[in-house]
């Protein structure tokens, strides 16, 4: 096992992980969901499209929920570059690599490159959007989880080396990394802005679309979402959680909207923008470094997941065994 070497000199300056374009069949269930249960404010909603932020932010979006029939999907997970001169300098790196990759006009957004990540993760990369009202300190409009601000998302990848040496040759730098008793790759986190992780990466059929993230404010906050979720009827949606993440340490709640999208809130997490800092190594099989009290997450957390829209996913070599619910009960009966 070999992991992926740092780029400290990137070809193009990404700044971080800050949005998420997903697909779902009833706006008004989903505008419920995300801004009574998660606290989401709506920026826009117009020609079938909801635009939603959280409230420490002030661009436009960073969830865009699409109206569509059929099976829901994501169209493209969003990064920030610093300037437009990186979009353009993305744009030779991507074809210099015979990746896909191609301009686009987006509503509400500056300048932006659509692009694919060798395994066919759908991006697409801007650098700017237009302003709206930072809510931060609007206390009598917070909402249930009270989402602060757009911070990750995690992918299912069939291949995490592949991936780990392409982010990491676009300026990712690895934070954690998990791997098993035959010291294959599990899992990789890769960050951008300074946290552990902008990308979270764990081996499994893909490429697919595990969850997207919003820091809260504390614990207090996270009980509060599930309550509210419960009063409003979407109490079967919180899959996993309250818990606290050994790696990282933050303390969690899952979500599923009524698309079946995974949404985490989490209250944040700890510092890896310092030069010096060395990866963190995980073992998957270690729940008592892993999961400090509390149950193992139900078999659906580790194999559901949303797909990119029109992208074929591929199984992976060998299969992960995680520890499920299931599989610890079982083997404690």
């Amino acid at each position: 096992m070999r992991l992926p070497a740092p780029n400290y000199h990137p070809p193009f300056n990404i700044t971080r992980a800050s949005h998420a374009v997903w697909s779902v069949r009833d706006l008004d269930a989903s505008e419920a969901f995300y801004t009574q249960v998660l606290g989401l404010v709506v920026t826009a909603r117009e020609n079938g499209r909801l635009y939603l932020r959280g409230l420490e932010e002030v661009c436009h979006h960073s969830m865009v929920l699409t109206r569509r029939g059929g099976a829901a999907s994501c169209d493209r997970i969003g990064l920030r570059v610093f300037s437009e001169d990186d979009l353009d300098k993305a744009h030779s790196f991507f074809t210099g690599r015979g990746l896909p990759c191609a301009f686009a006009e987006i509503p509400h957004q500056g300048r932006t490159l659509h692009v694919s990540d060798p395994l066919g993760t759908a991006m697409e990369l801007c650098a700017a959007m237009p302003l709206a009202e930072r809510k931060l300190t609007r206390f009598h409009e917070h909402l249930g989880g009270c989402a602060q601000r757009f911070d990750h998302y995690q992918l299912l990848l069939p291949d995490l080396e592949t991936a780990g040496e392409f982010y990491t040759a676009i300026g990712f730098r690895l934070s954690e990394y998990m791997v098993d008793a035959s010291e294959r790759l599990m899992a990789l986190f890769v960050q951008r802005k300074g946290n552990p992780h902008d990308i979270a990466m764990m081996l499994g059929p893909g490429p697919r679309i595990h969850h997207a993230a919003y820091t809260t404010v504390d614990v207090h906050t996270l009980i509060r979402a599930c309550d509210v979720a419960g009063s409003l009827g979407y109490g079967r949606s919180v899959e996993r959680g309250p818990q606290r993440h050994g790696p990282g340490h933050a303390l969690f709640v899952y979500f599923r909207d009524p698309d079946g999208h995974r949404v985490e809130l989490f209250n944040t997490h700890y510092l890896t923008l310092d030069i010096e800092h060395q990866p963190a190594r995980w073992d998957p099989s270690n729940m008592d470094r892993n999961l400090p009290w509390g149950l193992p997450a139900q078999r659906s957390w580790y194999e559901e997941a949303t797909v990119f829209a029109g992208v074929a996913v591929r199984e992976p070599a060998f299969k992960p065994n995680p520890v499920t619910l299931e599989r610890y009960l079982a083997e404690r009966s």
